[in-house]
């Protein structure tokens, strides 16, 4: 793996139970935490459906999944996360396929500190649309079929994969509106240059996105919770959960050492690629496999050993998951708010759980 902070994987996978004949929805599945949350499923019996955008990286990586899990049962559906109809083909694709009921979302997909640009489908930011827009709107088409998987299974998860990113946004600024909103062009939410290590206008909207992802989950919950109240107890088996990686060698950290010299850390030279690279690996960043224990943790483990509304992790930037308090900001009941609304603006949809 090349660090040093690899060995816990091992122990954790053997804690998890067999899910077979559970279907799992994963973004993002070429590489890091999602290849290994796919790949981890399926070796414990689970059906597994791979969302990605259509490429010969995807198809590559079904390949190698398959190698790796010859008995495994994974079904590839194109979804480009950075185009809405793109989401909603995706979810018809997975309901023309057959599938009627969802043990688990895991909207795992995400970028970081890319460029201050929109995308071309959309026009929203394309970090807050990749990481979370797209999410929400998945999450809202496919809430129906993730309903009736808890009455088939007993229970079922939608788990957001957030950051510990969340925690550089001050907490007396939270989530802004400004991000979730559509922009006529390129360079309106700060642009890009850095002011300081993990600093600066692309730093910020990543941070953003990453909050963005607890406060849905937070949010979720809250709205799940009402509905129990008033009686409704098939929302009792529908379970808002959300996981961090801490600081995990993944694909996510690759255009910080391999850029074009407009990356964030400048182009790659001699001595970034032959000893910041390897130190920072060595010291820093635990494993893909260590950080997709708290992912894991929340799509596979026991209905007795996860909660409704909460998040999973290390406490800071490595080790085995564990129960993460919420901050203020994270539980805001304004800041909920004004997610949801905005996310259904931009979306243009309405997301009423039942």
């Amino acid at each position: 793996m090349g660090n040093i902070l690899t060995s816990k994987f091992d122990t954790f996978e053997r804690t998890l139970p067999n899910v077979d004949g559970k279907v799992f929805v994963i973004t993002g599945t070429t590489s890091g935490t999602g290849y290994i949350a796919a790949e981890t499923v399926a070796k414990h019996g689970g059906e597994v459906l791979l969302l990605n955008r259509s490429s010969t990286r995807s198809k590559s990586s079904v390949l190698k999944l398959q190698e790796s899990v010859p008995h495994g049962k994974f079904v590839p559906i194109d979804c480009d996360l950075q185009d809405f109809q793109s989401v909603r083909s995706a979810v018809q694709d997975i309901k023309t396929k057959g599938y009627n009921e969802i043990y688990c979302l895991a909207n795992n997909a995400g970028i970081m500190a890319v460029d201050d640009t929109i995308t071309k489908a959309d026009g929203c930011e394309v970090q807050m649309q990749t990481n979370h827009l797209s999410h929400f709107l998945l999450t809202k088409e496919l809430f129906p079929l993730i309903l009736a998987g808890s009455k088939k299974y007993g229970d079922a998860r939608i788990v957001q994969h957030s950051s510990i990113a969340r925690f550089q946004t001050p907490e007396d600024i939270g989530l802004v509106e400004k991000y979730f909103t559509k922009q006529e062009k390129d360079g309106q939410l700060g642009g890009n240059e850095d002011t300081g290590f993990m600093k600066g206008g692309k730093w910020e909207r990543y941070q953003q996105t990453k909050l963005a992802n607890s406060v849905f989950m937070y949010g979720l919950h809250e709205k799940l919770n009402v509905l129990r109240e008033k009686g409704q107890d098939e929302y009792k088996k529908v379970l808002s959960l959300c996981a961090h990686p801490g600081v995990s060698r993944t694909n996510l950290f690759n255009h910080l050492y391999n850029g074009d010299g407009n990356d964030g850390m400048g182009a790659v030279n001699f001595f970034t690629t032959n000893f910041v690279q390897p130190f920072v690996n060595a010291v820093f960043l635990q494993s893909a496999e260590d950080g997709t224990m708290g992912l894991l943790k929340c799509m596979m483990d026991t209905k007795e050993n996860v909660k409704c509304g909460t998040l999973y992790g290390p406490k800071m930037f490595a080790g085995y998951p564990i129960l993460n308090p919420p901050k203020p900001y994270e539980i805001d009941s304004t800041a909920q708010e004004m997610l949801w609304r905005t996310s259904e603006e931009a979306t243009g949809v309405k997301f009423d759980l039942n």
